[in-house]
């Protein structure tokens, strides 16, 4: 009764869970949550709103309005947004963390194999089969952002196709292009003359934070480049490729683009979220320290823009200026992705086994929707243990 009456009255409804709850939650969903953002944002609607309704409907979709909105990782954000919906800043650090520890924990191991074992033939074949399959895989993933993000919107579409152009020929997610269409839409749909509340340019003013890297002289570098990654980088998790190649490959070469299309790889082989690729490209350029300082330069920004504006969004994110930005530099991110499929895929599709490889993925997963990629990815590994040009050479 007194639950009815305090909904009813609209004081805040008490949680049906504890904190300690979420944060296992978001730990088993961290260490077996395969299947990249979509799949992790289904997992968490699924779980939390329908099954155990710890969460409302209205939180969830406001939270999950906010990471689309906020640059960074939509997954990761949206477990944060429902961290602090009962818990606040306790709730959203805690259950952040929980949600990336397990797949960064992963990631480590690899990164030790791949530096101590990666130049061993059957190292080389597995990549082989593995690289190929990714590009499939991101393909796919860039075909359903497509159509969910940018449907029939001619405008839309144009920036969509700038941005991969852009993308394919320069092989880097320049900041100005993401902005730059946000700014657009903006001015298009939503022009200045709508802008007089003081409430919107708070809202807007948030998008401009921007973390500073962790204050360690020797990883000064690495820290900044990725709390830039973390900070500028709108979309899913996927979006982050094209910029982290045209710095980590094209601009610092910390990598190689072999080593690079193998940190991709290594994420979708991965549970929880593919911007934890971060921590193994930290650590293929500096060790233990890098792959700490990579992964939580690029996840602080990310937790700053959704606990920070949390509290307001309520008031403003449905203001047709926010909403008209985040569409323009949604549609940029997306394109991205699909520039980064090209310019990935010339390094990992070399010849005739990988090119079947990679549409073999793409059938696969067009045709079966449940089809885990894990599994797909498994199958490619193995595949390449048999097909790579140099398995037969003792």
């Amino acid at each position: 009764m007194n639950l009815e009456t305090l909904t009813e009255t609209g004081a805040p409804q008490p949680p049906l869970y504890s904190l300690k709850d979420l944060v296992l939650y978001a730990l088993k969903l961290g260490t077996v949550g395969f299947g990249g953002p979509v799949a992790l944002i289904g997992y968490m609607y699924r779980d939390l709103v329908e099954q155990r309704r710890w969460i409302s409907e209205a939180d969830y979709k406001e939270g999950l309005a906010l990471a689309q909105l906020m640059p960074g990782p939509l997954a990761a954000q949206l477990a944060m947004y429902l961290g602090y919906v009962h818990y606040r800043n306790i709730g959203a650090t805690l259950v952040g963390i929980a949600f990336v520890l397990p797949s960064f924990l992963m990631v480590l191991g690899l990164g030790w194999l791949y530096v101590r074992f990666g130049g061993l033939g059957c190292m080389q074949a597995v990549f082989y089969g593995v690289g190929a399959c990714v590009i499939g895989i991101i393909a796919m993933s860039a075909g359903k952002l497509t159509a969910k993000n940018i449907g029939r919107d001619k405008l839309l579409w144009l920036i969509y196709l700038v941005s991969a152009s852009i993308t394919a020929v320069t092989a880097s997610e320049p900041v100005w292009v993401v902005l730059g269409a946000g700014v657009l839409v903006w001015l298009v749909r939503a022009p200045p003359a709508a802008f007089k509340g003081g409430g919107t340019t708070y809202s807007m003013a948030a998008l401009s934070l921007l973390v500073v890297g962790v204050d360690w002289p020797v990883l000064a570098e690495i820290g900044s480049f990725f709390a830039k990654a973390g900070a500028f980088v709108f979309g899913s998790g996927l979006a982050i490729v094209p910029f982290l190649y045209g710095g980590v490959v094209t601009e610092h070469h910390w990598l190689s683009e072999q080593q690079f299309v193998d940190a991709v790889a290594v994420a979708m082989i991965t549970p929880g979220p593919v911007v934890i690729t971060t921590g193994f490209i930290g650590y293929l350029i500096a060790g233990l320290p890098g792959a700490v300082v990579a992964a939580v330069a690029t996840f602080v920004p990310c937790y700053l823009f959704t606990v920070i504006p949390a509290p307001y969004f309520k008031r403003y994110g449905r203001l047709p200026e926010v909403v008209a930005f985040v569409d323009g530099a949604t549609a940029a991110a997306v394109g991205t992705i699909a520039g980064a499929v090209l310019v990935l895929g010339r390094r990992s599709i070399v010849d005739t086994p990988t090119t079947l490889l990679a549409i073999c993925t793409v059938a696969l997963l067009w045709k079966s929707k449940k089809l885990p990629e894990p599994v797909v990815v498994a199958s490619a590994a193995a595949s390449g243990l048999f097909i790579f040009p140099g398995s037969a050479q003792p």
